[in-house]
């Protein structure tokens, strides 16, 4: 019998894979980070106040956590390819059914909960995708197809504001849905790895050589026994502090540029540059990732404290260029997590547990992806003041990475056990050969 690869390809058709889900990481996760251009319209129109209006994007952000456990167990039931195609439909029909503005209730439900898991059975798959196709590039692979996120946010951010200006925000949602079919055809590229297809035509020592390979379709239950694992437990925990902070600047940001006096174009070519930041930060620490002179989980502590530092400092710019240089600094350090705080859950849960670690992942992270918005919404409407949304953000990110320093120090504990453990073995084995 022909015996299977020894491990992924790390390469060859993994780098289509790697490109559809740079399109896929463009199609969603850019989208969701420019709502903050629809934010005042959308107040406007519906006479709101800021924290009611929070919660269309809180909620989409929410159902894209909250869709993650779902979107983990489907690929692992069919394939990647399906379950992407299928959210590609379910992101398109959201936008198409919010663009016929029937009520700010209605945007919950198809901004918020369509959206959501249309991104959700996307992102997830497509993240999977990429893993499972990459050893050793696997950090910069990753680095690369999340930069469709950062090339996708450059190119929106005036296209929206124009499609505002012209078609008015409920016109821009119905084109950028028909954009978002585009979700279908990356879909239709992700061709999933023939282990994943015939796990029972393998010989016994073929599957043992691909325990990196995609898993097979019969582990369909989420694995909830990996929060046994305190390392994943405290990683979830800096998930969700994490989360808290992350989501609450794209959508504050160009509020806070319109409340210092700038107007029209100028706060989306604040996020453009943004983007473009994001992008650098994204591939810079993709490339260290991949050089091991520091362990992810150092590199992740390290990022997440500046990240919140800055945004700590970035309420005190009061013109156009002092809030330019702080969002470049936010764009550039928000790249730099986004680089490696996924691909980190591989080395808590190993590549074998990845589908169902990120699924929990996701899943808990939604409590601080949905609270942080209104939470941010409703300091604001208190305060008056936008300054306290990114007080707020930055605080959120500097107590997450506490729990990033513990998790690094279990990991590596456990690393020297095992080591410990493998070395006894090996003494064992040698004593015995030599009293034969």
């Amino acid at each position: 019998m022909k015996s299977s690869r020894a491990g992924p390809p790390d390469g060859g058709y993994g780098w289509v894979v790697v490109m559809s889900a740079f399109f896929i990481m463009g199609l969603t996760a850019a989208v969701l980070k420019n709502f903050g251009l629809f934010f005042l319209d959308i107040q406007s129109h519906f006479g709101v106040p800021t924290s009611t209006t929070s919660w269309v994007t809180s909620t989409t952000i929410a159902m894209f956590h909250l869709g993650a456990p779902l979107a983990s167990m489907l690929t692992l039931q069919f394939s990647q390819r399906v379950v992407i195609i299928v959210g590609g439909l379910l992101a398109a029909s959201g936008m198409l059914l919010a663009s016929l503005d029937l009520s700010l209730p209605g945007l919950y439900l198809t901004m918020g909960i369509l959206q959501g898991l249309g991104i959700s059975f996307t992102w997830i798959p497509a993240t999977s995708m990429v893993s499972h196709y990459f050893v050793r590039w696997r950090p910069i692979a990753f680095a690369i197809a999340s930069t469709g996120e950062c090339v996708f946010s450059v190119m929106f951010s005036p296209f929206f504001q124009w499609l505002i200006e012209m078609y008015s925000w409920q016109g821009s949602l119905l084109i950028i849905g028909g954009l978002q079919l585009n979700l279908c055809v990356c879909g239709a590229l992700m061709r999933p790895l023939e282990t994943a297809q015939n796990p029972l035509q393998e010989s016994k020592d073929g599957l043992e050589g691909n325990t990196a390979l995609l898993p097979p379709k019969r582990n369909v239950i989420l694995q909830c026994s990996l929060m046994r694992k305190p390392e994943l437990f405290l990683y979830i925990l800096f998930a969700i502090f994490a989360a808290a902070g992350f989501f609450i600047p794209p959508l504050f940001l160009v509020p806070f540029a319109s409340s210092v006096g700038m107007e029209e174009y100028w706060p989306a070519s604040i996020l453009s540059i943004l983007a473009v930041a994001d992008l650098a930060g994204r591939l810079i620490c993709g490339w260290i990732a991949n050089t091991r002179l520091l362990r992810n989980l150092q590199l992740l502590t390290m990022v997440v404290t500046m990240l919140g530092v800055v945004l700590l400092l970035l309420p005190i710019s009061h013109n156009y260029w002092a809030i330019l240089v702080f969002a470049s600094l936010y764009g550039f350090l928000f790249g730099c997590v986004v680089a490696i705080h996924v691909t980190s859950i591989v080395d808590i849960v190993s590549l074998e547990g990845f589908d169902n670690g990120l699924g929990l992942f996701m899943l808990f992270r939604s409590i601080g992806g949905f609270m942080g918005p209104p939470a941010a919404g409703w300091l604001v409407d208190e305060t008056n003041d936008y300054s306290a949304a990114f007080y707020l953000s930055g605080l959120c990110l500097i107590s997450s990475a506490v729990f990033v320093v513990v998790v690094d120090r279990l990991v590596e504990r456990r690393k020297d056990m095992e080591a410990e453990g493998h070395q006894a073995i090996n003494q064992e084995d040698w004593d015995a050969g030599k009293f034969k």
